[in-house]
């Protein structure tokens, strides 16, 4: 077993602490583990290229052979930390939350994850074998939940990209200076239970792995996000009558006020490869949308040419 431990927060602070807690209960139970800051990295921001769903869509289509991935990996250290990342069997990420949502630090390095992307790659045939990572998932902030209120929605919508699959996450709450954590037994506590539950699911048969978490987490039975939101026509026109804004579930509002799975509500599970990789499809159908219309219709090429020719003063 390898688990991996990732930090967003500054050197020794909450984030650390809390990582390293989860990492030592880990440990204790068998696990290699490894600890990174992602402050020690260079890692560059995700320019919105396209780049990768572009090439992979072409190998998709038959267009070309090999998916040869992200067009900075030899630019900065992402390429290094996804090499150890990808051979682990766990993860466990701690980021704090300066504003509601994780640390810009995390949502740096959690954007480039789409050239990454398994269940694109495995549609491909870049990537054989999925490896069936696991995740435990850690929210740090000085605040409660009402300050924190994206903040783990956001971490386990991370997980998707490279199909790891959260079976715990956790928010630490008033800790608002650099080690803080350790006046709150209670959080340590329940950290050290969270590595624990990452080697239990390592441990458990792919099939049979559940959510260990708190039982009643979140609104979602799916994956216990707290985000639902009504439902609206997919690209493919599939609707449903909720959703949850985390996995995608499709859901309803039962007569006790809590949210259900609808038929054939898991159809869009983000959590689900081949579920997942029907987005690539979405992806290739909307840009050769986009290329008959600019081929075809004249004023497509005008509106671009209009909106490159406008300037205004910069900074």
């Amino acid at each position: 077993m390898k688990v991996l431990g990732i930090s967003a927060g500054r050197h020794n602070g909450n984030s650390d602490i809390a990582v390293k807690e989860a990492l030592l209960a880990a440990q204790a139970k068998g696990a290699e583990c490894i600890f990174i800051n992602l402050f020690d990295y260079n890692i560059l921001p995700c320019t919105g290229c396209e780049s990768c769903t572009m090439m992979m869509g072409d190998v998709a289509m038959g267009k070309r052979d090999d998916y040869p991935g992200c067009v900075l990996k030899a630019k900065d250290d992402m390429e290094k930390i996804m090499d150890v990342f990808q051979s682990c069997n766990g993860l466990i990420v701690g980021c704090p939350t300066y504003d509601l949502a994780p640390s810009s630090m995390y949502l740096r390095f959690a954007q480039r994850f789409l050239a990454y992307e398994l269940a694109f790659r495995l549609k491909i045939g870049a990537v054989k074998v999925n490896p069936h990572m696991v995740a435990g998932l850690i929210a740090v902030g000085g605040s409660c939940h009402d300050w924190q209120g994206l903040s783990l929605e956001v971490l386990s919508a991370s997980m998707f990209t490279t199909s790891v699959h959260v079976i715990d996450q956790y928010m630490v709450t008033r800790v608002g200076q650099p080690g803080n954590i350790v006046t709150h037994p209670e959080h340590l506590e329940r950290v050290h239970k969270l590595g624990e539950n990452v080697v239990e699911a390592i441990q458990t048969p792919v099939e049979e792995r559940k959510w260990l978490g708190d039982p009643d987490m979140g609104l979602c039975p799916n994956c216990h996000g707290g985000l639902v939101f009504k439902g609206e026509p997919h690209w493919d026109g599939i609707e449903f009558p909720y959703e949850c804004a985390v996995c995608g579930a499709g859901l309803k509002l039962t007569a006790d006020g809590k949210f259900e799975i609808v038929e054939n509500g898991l159809c869009r599970d983000r959590n689900v490869d081949e579920a997942r990789g029907y987005h690539l499809d979405e992806i290739v159908a909307t840009r050769m949308d986009y290329y008959r219309m600019r081929d075809t219709d004249p004023s497509v090429k005008e509106k671009l040419a209009y909106y490159r020719e406008v300037k205004f003063p910069a900074i």
